[in-house]
Parts: structure tokens; sequence; C-alpha cells
């Protein structure tokens, strides 16, 4: 068997049920380069398991899952992943290669950006469009700013979430994504992401020190939001009770909000 099991936002997330199926657990696995949890101890959680983790990189788990699928072929195996499971394409991946190789799967959800950062917010959930996430610069990419056009077009919100590499340690903040989709407004013109439009930058959901602030661009440009993870949301068309909590629980202006 292979249990995916959620770890959650930061490093105390993963739920009660999560850990007891890890426990139970022949084998654990683990992969932390789809995205970063604050005060993630690995050696705490071995201890609270009480077994030992293995770390797997994207390239095992993508390209060679072998190990990892006849782990699961002969005992329970149990699989630790930032965030929900099953929000990751690779995680949906490895589990469609598990099922067609007859080794019966469990998953163990777990919080997620997209509603903990909708949720701090004070923002519709069934209001957010299409997520995308902004890449490095040497890695250019349209794509999110195409999303934006999209969303914005339907008036519905829009998540973007900011480009990690666990390899290198790095992983994008909101001032960075700020330049970049700037950078984009400017190529493409389509007034999706200007120094005016309204933008609320959420720091370390679910955490102690979480920070949710909404503003005009050109004022979150100047701000240090600390360590990431950083997401950014566009809103789209608000609800007058979305607008009230925007004020409430980020902070926004009232010139900002319409």
């Amino acid at each position: 068997m292979l249990v995916f099991i959620g770890l959650g936002l930061h490093g105390g997330g993963i739920s009660l049920r999560g850990l007891r199926e890890a426990q139970e657990s022949d084998v654990v696995y683990a992969e932390l380069y789809t995205s970063m949890l604050p005060k993630l101890r690995l050696d705490e959680l071995e201890q609270t398991i009480g077994r030992p983790i293995k770390v797997v990189d994207r390239e095992t788990v993508e390209q060679r899952p072998d190990e990892i699928l006849q782990a699961a072929n002969a005992s329970k195996v149990a699989f630790l992943v930032p965030g929900d499971p099953m929000v990751a394409t690779t995680h949906v991946d490895l589990r469609l290669r598990a099922t067609k190789a007859g080794i019966e799967t469990k998953i163990i959800h777990a919080a997620s950006i997209a509603s903990a950062a909708a949720g701090l917010a004070g923002l519709q959930s069934y209001k957010f469009g299409r997520t995308a996430t902004v890449p490095f610069p040497d890695n250019p990419s349209q794509v999110p700013y195409e999303t934006l056009v999209e969303n914005r077009r339907r008036g519905i919100h829009t998540l973007l979430l900011l480009d990690i590499r666990a390899n290198e340690g790095r992983a994008m903040l909101a001032s960075e994504a700020i330049e970049i989709m700037l950078g984009l407004e400017k190529k493409l013109q389509k007034n999706a992401f200007t120094p005016d439009t309204l933008v609320v930058v959420v720091a370390r959901a679910d955490s102690n020190d979480a920070i949710v602030k909404a503003d005009k661009v050109r004022r979150l440009q100047k701000l240090d939001f600390g360590s990431p993870p950083h997401v950014l949301i566009v809103p789209g068309k608000l609800h007058f009770v979305e607008a009230e909590a925007l004020r409430a629980f980020a902070g926004a202006p009232e010139d900002v909000i319409k």
C-alpha cells in the first residue's frame, strides 16, 4: 500500500490521522521540492513517527519511482508531501503508476495553500479561477500573466504561486514576483497588473507569523514580508463582504477597495 500523507503548510501541519498512518507504515518517504514548509524539522518528525524518513528528489519521484513502488508493493509505505497531497500533478502521476501496478493507495489530506490563502484574505474560494506559477526570470513564461488576464476578464480572483527551487534553497519573494509581473504588463499591455492594481500578499500561511496584506502594487513592492513561502492573490470583482474582509483582515486601504 502507498499512503500519500499531506504535511500541510508548516512543520506542524500534519494531521493526527496522518501521523498514525505514518507510524503504522513500514517505510516512510518524503518529498520537499513542491513547496517550502516553514519550521519543518525532519529529525523531530522522525522521532514522532518512530522511524527514519528518506527524502527523495523530483527526479526520483517523476523519473525513477521504482524504488518507492517496489516497497509499496511489498509493504505499507508512507509518502509525506507538502500541502494537500493531490494538488501537485507529480503526486497524481505517482498514484496513477501505483494503481496501474496493482498497488492500493490511500490519501490523507491536509491544509492547502489554495484554501488557506483565500480564507486568510476573506475571499470566497469558489470565486477563484485558474491558478498559475510565476517562474524565476531565467525561465520566463507569459502563462501567469495570460492566466490573470483571462480571470480578470471573467471577474474572478487569481492565485499566483511563486517559484521554488528546493535543490538550490531558493524561493521567490513577493517583491520579485511583483517585479516580474510588472515586466509582463509592460511587454503585453493588457492592463491586468499595473502599479495601481489591488493585490494581496500572503506570507507563511498557517504559521504563527503569517502576514496578509492588501494594497496597490506600487506600495506592496516596497514592503518586506519576511521569509518565504509567499503567494499573490489578484482579486477580481469583489462582493461587499469580501471588500469588508480585505479591509479587516488584510489592512486594505479605502482607496483601493472598489
